[in-house]
């Protein structure tokens, strides 16, 4: 299963991708809007958007996507690892 995560702490991306890894998923993660989003999403099965810790224009432009690509959104206010394995609970097992 690929996951694009959207939002979050810089300094934890690793720490993302090693959780995403755990649950046999691959993972992108854009903690920061680095030039045009929407060239570097693909099609993943998943989008998690941390919405406390990204722009509101960068969820738009997410979400717009994950509309056109028919891509599940999964929301949470909270950019932790326990946020991120929650959902991955939810939507991977």
């Amino acid at each position: 299963m690929s996951v694009v995560i959207i939002g979050g702490n810089e300094c934890m991306v690793c720490q993302y991708e090693k959780i995403c890894k755990s649950y046999g998923c691959k993972a992108k993660v854009f903690a920061k809007e680095k030039g045009c989003l929407r060239k570097k999403l693909g099609n993943p099965d998943l989008m998690i958007l941390f919405t406390n810790t990204v722009s509101h224009k960068m969820v738009n432009c997410a979400v717009t996507e994950a509309k056109r690509n028919k891509i599940q959104i999964a929301r949470t206010h909270s950019s932790s690892a326990a946020a991120l394995t929650d959902v991955l609970e939810t939507y991977c097992r």
